[in-house]
């Protein structure tokens, strides 16, 4: 399942900006290319799979909203080239480190690790005990 499409790019940059990344016609075609930004988001997805394999079994059911903005963030990473500027450095670079975060198993994605699908929760743990005993109330006359 793929991660993010071109609309999805269209949607967050901007047409303009796609089409001053990826129309590389001569004279200028005035309009973005959808199969330079295509090839983007598979790159993308390639270089998320190899962060997800360590931890998911692959391809997900279901995906995560923060998987389609890192995948555009990474795709458009990919499209800037030599012109490319130090905002979409850093959030290149925040979303390498979340996918290492999520392969070293400190961060999750809410997702089932061996399915691909979110877990449903189905008699969740709960907590009943006592009052409690001690408290600074009841122990008030034994400190100083």
């Amino acid at each position: 399942m793929k991660y993010a499409v071109v609309q999805d790019m269209i949607d967050r940059f901007g047409a303009a900006e796609l089409t001053q990344l990826t129309d590389r016609a001569d004279p200028p075609a005035g309009t973005y290319d959808s199969d330079a930004i295509e090839q983007a988001l598979n790159d993308a997805e390639a270089e998320i799979d190899a962060y997800l394999l360590a931890r998911y079994a692959l391809p997900l059911t279901t995906v995560p909203t923060n998987l389609t903005r890192i995948a555009c963030d990474m795709a458009r990473y990919q499209l800037f080239g030599p012109s490319i500027t130090d905002e979409v450095t850093k959030r290149y670079g925040d979303a390498v480190a979340f996918l290492k975060s999520v392969s070293r198993g400190e961060t999750v994605l809410g997702i089932d690790q061996t399915t691909g699908t979110a877990p449903t929760v189905v008699n969740a743990p709960e907590h009943f005990g006592p009052a409690r005993t001690f408290s600074r109330y009841t122990l008030r006359d034994y400190c100083d």
